[in-house]
């Protein structure tokens, strides 16, 4: 079996019974259901949502995107050999983790395969949540040039590059192009301040303004537990993103939840501990491949500068990254899944024809 046959590239075109179109994003691509096989499903599996909530088949590929772009390699390798179900292992284990502390659910109802979930439609809340622990990246980046204001905070002076910070931040930011609130910039992902948030609660799709309060609980509280299980395996959750949404349960009674991913290499920085401890920054996360590229790249500022951006698309198309570079990032992502959930990765030499099959024979979504 070739190697590149392994790799579920394009996950967009799947025979899903569906009369909506499919929304592709960067990795994950979401299949909603037809009413009708929305309430089966419900009905024959007993999901505890309510009889008419609408459900979708959201399917994770292997794609690897950075500095914007999506990236293959050479031999027709289109992603990352086992990125994708490394990211849905972690994501299920640190979703159920939440729900063993009793913090909140998630969107997931089912897992029929491992780059597959099932989920119930949530209203997203319009931020990215982003919690730091540390100070390095873009934070880094803007301290050094003399930030100091951070989406309302103060950070003082004299920190060092990715040195610890004195308390845990949250530093949210625009999910999407809001319009016409005062403060905020027409612009996706802008720094924002809590201030903003209450200023502009309903905007942001909060439905009561205490539920600030409580997704920064939820925020706050879940990177505990991650960065807590993390240390027990001698690794450093440096930062990470989460997204919240509201679904409504079986009673009818709606809650806030996690939705999309969480503590997963793509969506935080993971350090290694002995490494770090030596005074070395050694990344299992995607920011090991984001250095890489930089260092691969004789110009390494077509990456940075967001002004260049036709012409680092333009890199990106052009370029088949060597297929050991692939290989290593690979490693990374099934390595540290692998640490996390204690189990060995289960990885289909045919995902493409093994979803559609499953999704055909147990669950009648494919005609």
């Amino acid at each position: 079996m070739p190697l590149a046959d392994t790799v579920l590239a394009v996950n967009d075109d799947l025979p899903i019974r569906t009369d909506q179109p499919v929304h592709s994003g960067k990795v994950r691509s979401v299949y909603w259901l037809t009413a009708a096989d929305s309430e089966r499903l419900i009905r024959e599996r007993g999901y505890p949502v309510t009889p008419d909530a609408p459900l979708a088949i959201m399917v994770i590929s292997d794609r690897i995107s950075a500095f914007e772009c999506l990236w293959k390699g050479e031999g027709g390798l289109e992603g990352v050999p086992g990125k994708g179900a490394a990211l849905n292992a972690i994501s299920n284990h640190w979703f159920q983790r939440f729900r063993e502390e009793g913090l909140a659910d998630s969107h997931i109802l089912d897992i029929p395969h491992p780059l597959v979930w099932i989920v119930q439609k949530a209203r997203p809340v319009m931020i990215e949540a982003i919690c730091r622990q540390y100070i390095t990246g873009s934070m880094w980046r803007a301290y050094e040039r003399g930030e100091r204001q951070f989406c309302g905070i103060t950070l003082p002076d004299g920190l060092k590059k990715d040195q610890k910070l004195p308390e845990l931040l949250i530093t949210p930011s625009t999910k999407g192009i809001l319009r016409g609130l005062d403060g905020v910039p027409e612009a996706d992902d802008v720094n924002v301040s809590r201030a903003d948030l209450e200023k502009h609660y309903q905007a942001f799709n909060f439905r009561r303004k205490e539920d600030i309060a409580l997704y920064e609980k939820l925020l706050k509280d879940g990177f505990r537990v991650i960065s807590r299980e993390l240390e027990t395996l001698d690794q450093i959750f440096v930062d990470t993103k989460f997204e919240f949404g509201y679904v409504t349960d079986a009673e009818g009674r709606e809650k806030l939840i996690y939705m999309d991913e969480v503590g997963t290499p793509d969506s935080s920085r993971i350090w290694d501990g002995p490494a770090y401890r030596s005074g070395q920054v050694v990344e299992k996360s995607k920011e090991q491949f984001r250095q890489l590229l930089l260092h691969y790249f004789p110009d390494p500022d077509v990456l940075l500068d967001k002004s260049r951006m036709e012409e680092r698309t333009a890199l990106a198309e052009k370029t088949e990254l060597p297929r050991e570079v692939l290989m290593e990032v690979s490693a990374t992502y099934t390595s540290i899944a692998e640490k996390i959930t204690g189990q060995k990765l289960a990885l289909s030499d045919n995902p493409r024809a093994d979803i559609v099959e499953l999704l055909r024979d147990q669950y009648g979504l494919v005609d």
